[in-house]
C-alpha cells in the first residue's frame, strides 16, 4: 500500500479547482432555472389567451356610423378630413356596407352623399345639434339642402343624444324635428339611447321611426348577457311603440378605455360581440348601424378615453379583429411572451451576477420575481402603446413609466436582499471572532459631546472606566456647549477618572460632530494605532475591546463596527416601536451588505485604524452624515470593513416622536449629500476602488429612500390627478390599472418581506413586527422631505438627536405630524369624492380609491405613531425585547 501526502504546493490548487467546479454548477442551475421560468413564461401568456368560436362577418352589413375624421381632426374646431382622405375611407368600405350614418354636415363631410353614391351606398344623413341656436340652423338648412340633392340619403337623424347630453328641451327638439320633417320626404328621426325613448314616450309623435341606441357598454352588461340585454329593450322599444319602426342606430362595443361596472373594453370583446349581435341581426332581419367603423380619438373630449375605441378600424385604417377566424384574447400574445423572456433573463443574469451562495430555492424566488417584473414591464408597455397618445397622454405616459421603473427597481433590489437573507448556503464573510494577539494596540476612545446631560454623559465614562484592556485613552471634546453646569461637572468627573481621561470644552467649533472629531483627532496620542468612536450616550460592555481590536490584526481592514443598539426600548411603548423598527437594518441589512465589503459604519461604536484614517483625509465637515461618508471612503481607498453581529454597546433612543424624525432625516439627507459627492465612484468612474458588489450595495441600500422622495411628488400627482376628476369625471378617467396596481403590488411585497425576515432572521413576535412596519411607515414622509432637499439644498444644519427630553403633550404630539396628517385627510378626501362622483360600480374608480387610501397609510403611521409617543413612560409589556437569531 502507498500512501501520498499533498503537498503545501498543491492545496492552492485543488481549491481554485474546487472553485471551477462550484462555479460550472452554479452557472448549470442558473441555466436549468432560467429555462425552467423561460419555459413557463409562453405557457401562462398561452393560459391567458382564450379563443372562442363566434360566428362569422357577414359578407355585407347593413349599416355602420361614419365619421371619417383621422389623427388631428375635431369638428369642434373646424378640422376635417380632405375629399380624398373621405373617398379612401370609403373605398375601404365599399361592398362591405350598404348604408352608412353620419352624424353632421359640417366642412368636408358635406362630400359624403357624393362619394357613397358613386360606391353604390346610401347615406342616412345627420345633423349635429348643440345648445347654440345659430349653429343648429345652419346644420339643419345644409342638412335639408342635402336632402334634396341627394336620392341615396334614405333617412334623415336631427341631432344625435342631445336629449341625453341636456343641450336641447324636447320641445326645442320636437319644433326641429317638425321643421325638417315638413321640408323633406326622407323619413326623420333622431338618435337617443333606448331608455330616453321609453322615458319620453312623446318623442315618437314627432319622428317616423325610431333611432335607438343600443351600447350595453355604458349601462356596464357583461359580454356574456350583452345581447339578450339589448334584444330585450329592443322588445320594450317594439311593444312601446308598435305602429313606428324600431332600429338600431347605433349597436357597437368599445375596444379600449376603462372597465364600466361589469363590461370590459377590448378587442376580443368588441369582436365577440359584434359577430354575435350581426347574426342575431342576420337571422331576425334587423335594421341596424354598427358603431362605427373608424376610431375617433377627438371623441375623448366628449366621452372620455373610451371615446375614442368604437371603430371595427382603427384610426390607422387597420381591421381590429378577425372576422371569420377564432377570436383570441391576445393576438399578439407570441410576441409578448417572447420579449418576457428575453427581459426575464436579462433581469435574472443581472440578479444572478453574484448569486454564488444562493441556494437553489433563492435562485428560484429571484427567478419568479424576474420574470413577473418582466412580464409587468411588457404588458405595462403594451397596453399603453395601445393608446391614441397625445403630446399630454405621452407626458402623463412619461411620468408614470418613471414611477413604474422605480416601482421595479425597488422590487428587484428588495427581493434581492430578500433571498440572499434568507436562502444562502454559507456566509461569505463570516462573523467568527478575531484571534486576540499578545500584543494590544493603543486604542484612543473619542466621545463627542454637544449640550448633553451631564449624568448620562457621565455613565458612559464610568462604563468606559471598566474596559478590559490594558492601554486605551478617552478623549471626550465637548463643543459650543454654552451653559457651564452642563459641561463642568463632566469635566471634572474626568480629571477623577485619571490621567487616560482628557476632556475638551471648544467654542466655537464648527464643522458639527465631524469637527469635534477631527479636533479629537490632532490631540490623539501619537503611538495610538486605533480610534474608536462611540456617542455621548452609549454604555460599552467591558470586552468591547478586546474583543474587537483584534480583527485589526489584518492589515486591510480599515474599519470595525458593530451595531447600534440602545437600552431603554423599555421605557414607553414608543421606544419599544422604535427599537423593534432599528432592528431591521442592523440585523438583516447590514448582514447581507457585509457579504460584499459593503457596510455602512456608524458614528458610533465604530473603529477605525488611525493611519487609515489619516490617509483618507479625517472626517467630513461637510456632511452631516459623517461616519458613513467616512466608510465609503475608506471603501474607496482599497480597506475592508468588518461587521460585528454582537451588541457591545447600549445607548438611548430619540424621546418623542419629533426627535425621531429629525434623527431619520439626517440620515437621508446626508445620504443624498453622499451620492452626490461620490457619484463618479459610485458609478464605477474616476480614482476608486470600489468593487462592482460595493457600488451595487449602496446604490440598492439607498435606493428605497429615493423612492420615498419621488413618492412625495406621486402624491402631489394622486392630489391633483383625483382633483381633476372631481372636477371634470366626465373627461378625466383614473389612471389605468396597469399603472396603479404596481404601487399596491410594492405595498403588499414590501409588508411580506418585512414579515417573513422578521419572523425568520430576526425572532420577532407578531406584535413586534407590526410595530417595526408601523414606525418605519411613520418615517417615510420625512424622508421623502430628506431627499427632495437633499438634492437641491445642501446647508441644512446638523440635527442633533436630543435624549432624556419631556414627552410631549397630545396637542405637541399632533403637531409633530400635522403635515402627515393634512395628506392623509386629503387622500382620503379624494378616495371618497371619487367614488362619490364616478361611482363605485366602476372598478377603475374603486381601484383608484384603494390605492390613494393605500398613499396614505403611511401618513396615517406617522400620526399614530407620534399619538403613542405622549404614553406615559413604563415598562412596555406589549413588545418584549427581539432576540436576534444567529445569521446564517
Amino acid at each position: 500500500m502507498f500512501v501520498f501526502f499533498a503537498s503545501e504546493a498543491t492545496v492552492p490548487v485543488r481549491q481554485e479547482q474546487e472553485e471551477i467546479r462550484m462555479s460550472r454548477k452554479f452557472r448549470f442551475i442558473n441555466i436549468i432555472i432560467g429555462a425552467l421560468f423561460a419555459i413557463l413564461t409562453p405557457i401562462l401568456w398561452a393560459m391567458g389567451n382564450r379563443q372562442s368560436d363566434e360566428p362569422p362577418w357577414p359578407a355585407q352589413v347593413a349599416g355602420m356610423s361614419f365619421s371619417p375624421l383621422r389623427m388631428g381632426n375635431d369638428p369642434s374646431e373646424g378640422k376635417f378630413p380632405t375629399r380624398d382622405e373621405i373617398a379612401i375611407d370609403m373605398d375601404l368600405l365599399a361592398g362591405k356596407v350598404r348604408s352608412l350614418r353620419t352624424y353632421g354636415v359640417g366642412g368636408t363631410l358635406t362630400e359624403i352623399p357624393d362619394l357613397a353614391r358613386e360606391r353604390g351606398m346610401t347615406v342616412a344623413l345627420g345633423a349635429w345639434l348643440t345648445a347654440n341656436p345659430e349653429g343648429n340652423e345652419q346644420e339643419l338648412a345644409e342638412l335639408v339642402r342635402l336632402a334634396g340633392k341627394n336620392r341615396n340619403i334614405t333617412r334623415i337623424f336631427v341631432g344625435n343624444e342631445t336629449l341625453l347630453r341636456g343641450d336641447l328641451t324636447i320641445e326645442q327638439l320636437c319644433e326641429y324635428l317638425d321643421r325638417v320633417r315638413a321640408a323633406v320626404k326622407i323619413p326623420v328621426s333622431t338618435g337617443e339611447p333606448w331608455h330616453i325613448w321609453i322615458s319620453h314616450p312623446e318623442l315618437a309623435a314627432h319622428v317616423d321611426f325610431i333611432a335607438a341606441h343600443m351600447l350595453p357598454y355604458w349601462e356596464g352588461i357583461s359580454l356574456d348577457t350583452a345581447i339578450a340585454k339589448i334584444m330585450d329593450d329592443y322588445g320594450k322599444l317594439k311593444a312601446a311603440f308598435p305602429k313606428k319602426k324600431v332600429i338600431f342606430a347605433e349597436v357597437g362595443w368599445p375596444s379600449n378605455g376603462r372597465t364600466h361596472r361589469s363590461a370590459v373594453a377590448s378587442d376580443a370583446n368588441e369582436a365577440t360581440f359584434l359577430r354575435r349581435f350581426l347574426a342575431v341581426a342576420q337571422e331576425q332581419q334587423l335594421d341596424y348601424y354598427i358603431m362605427e367603423a373608424f376610431d375617433q380619438p377627438w371623441k375623448t373630449e366628449l366621452e372620455g378615453a373610451v371615446g375614442a375605441y368604437w371603430g371595427v378600424y382603427n384610426v390607422e385604417r387597420n381591421q381590429k379583429f378577425a372576422f371569420t377566424e377564432p377570436v383570441e384574447q391576445l393576438p399578439q400574445w407570441r410576441g409578448l411572451a417572447l420579449t418576457t423572456v428575453i427581459l426575464g433573463v436579462v433581469t435574472l443574469s443581472l440578479l444572478l451576477l453574484d448569486g454564488s451562495t444562493l441556494r437553489s430555492r433563492g435562485r428560484s424566488f429571484l427567478a419568479a420575481t424576474a420574470y413577473f417584473v418582466a412580464a409587468a414591464v411588457v404588458w405595462a408597455s403594451f397596453d399603453y402603446s395601445n393608446q391614441y397618445l397625445t403630446p399630454y397622454t405621452i407626458m402623463i405616459g412619461i411620468v408614470l413609466a418613471m414611477g413604474f421603473l422605480g416601482i421595479t427597481l425597488v422590487v428587484l433590489t428588495e427581493a434581492h436582499e430578500m433571498a440572499e437573507a434568507s436562502w444562502v448556503m454559507r456566509r461569505r464573510r463570516s462573523f467568527t471572532p478575531a484571534q486576540e494577539n499578545k500584543s494590544l494596540p493603543r486604542v484612543s476612545i473619542h466621545v463627542p459631546a454637544y449640550n448633553e446631560p451631564p449624568t448620562m454623559l457621565i455613565g458612559t465614562l464610568d462604563a468606559l472606566a471598566r474596559l478590559d484592556y490594558p492601554d486605551f485613552e478617552v478623549l471626550v471634546i465637548d463643543n459650543n456647549t454654552t451653559a457651564p453646569e452642563i459641561w463642568r461637572p463632566v469635566e471634572e468627573h474626568c480629571r477623577r477618572l485619571g490621567e487616560r481621561f482628557r476632556f475638551f470644552h471648544v467654542a466655537p467649533l464648527s464643522g458639527f460632530k465631524a469637527g469635534a472629531l477631527n479636533f479629537a483627532l490632532a490631540r490623539t496620542a501619537p503611538d495610538a494605532e486605533i480610534i474608536a468612536v462611540i456617542d455621548s450616550d452609549y454604555q460599552v460592555r467591558p470586552s468591547w475591546l478586546r474583543n474587537l481590536v483584534p480583527h485589526f490584526n489584518r492589515p486591510e481592514v480599515g474599519f470595525v463596527q458593530a451595531p447600534q443598539d440602545y437600552r431603554d426600548d423599555q421605557e414607553t411603548l414608543f421606544k419599544s416601536m422604535c427599537y423593534s423598527e432599528y432592528k431591521g437594518f442592523f440585523h438583516i441589512g447590514m448582514v447581507t451588505r457585509n457579504d460584499r465589503n459593503a457596510i455602512i459604519e456608524h458614528g458610533t461604536m465604530t473603529m477605525m485604524r488611525a493611519r487609515v484614517l489619516h490617509q483618507v483625509g479625517g472626517w467630513a465637515e461637510w456632511c452631516i452624515t459623517e461616519d458613513a461618508e467616512l466608510g465609503l471612503r475608506i471603501f474607496e481607498h482599497g480597506y475592508e470593513g468588518v461587521y460585528v453581529n454582537d451588541s457591545y454597546g447600549r445607548g438611548l433612543m430619540p424621546d418623542t416622536f419629533l426627535d425621531y424624525k429629525k434623527q431619520r432625516f439626517r440620515w437621508a439627507y446626508g445620504a443624498v449629500h453622499i451620492m452626490r459627492r461620490h457619484a463618479r465612484a459610485l458609478q464605477g468612474r474616476g480614482v476608486s476602488r470600489l468593487t462592482l458588489g460595493q457600488r451595487y450595495h449602496f446604490c440598492a441600500g439607498w435606493f428605497p429612500w429615493l423612492a420615498d422622495g419621488l413618492n412625495l411628488f406621486y402624491t402631489a400627482a394622486a392630489l391633483i390627478w383625483s382633483c381633476a376628476i372631481l372636477l371634470d369625471p366626465k373627461h378625466v378617467d383614473p389612471p389605468l390599472a396597469v399603472f396603479t396596481l404596481p404601487p399596491l403590488f410594492l405595498f403588499g411585497f414590501k409588508i411580506a418581506k418585512l414579515v417573513y425576515l422578521y419572523r425568520t432572521r430576526i425572532g420577532a413576535s407578531n406584535i413586534q413586527t407590526l410595530a417595526a412596519a408601523l414606525a418605519g411607515l411613520a418615517l417615510s414622509h420625512t424622508i421623502a422631505k430628506a431627499v427632495m432637499q437633499g438634492f437641491f439644498t445642501s446647508n441644512k444644519p446638523f440635527f442633533r438627536t436630543p435624549k432624556c427630553e419631556q414627552q410631549p403633550a397630545v396637542i405637541r404630539a399632533l403637531s409633530h405630524a400635522a403635515e402627515e396628517t393634512v395628506l392623509a385627510v386629503a387622500l382620503w378626501a379624494a378616495g371618497l369624492g371619487v367614488l362619490l362622483v364616478q361611482g363605485p360600480e366602476l372598478p377603475g374608480a374603486v381601484l383608484w380609491a384603494v390605492v390613494l387610501f393605500v398613499q396614505s397609510l403611511p401618513y396615517v403611521a406617522a400620526l399614530v405613531v407620534s399619538l403613542i409617543s405622549t404614553l406615559p413612560p413604563r415598562p412596555s409589556t406589549v413588545i418584549t425585547e427581539i432576540p436576534v437569531l444567529v445569521p446564517r
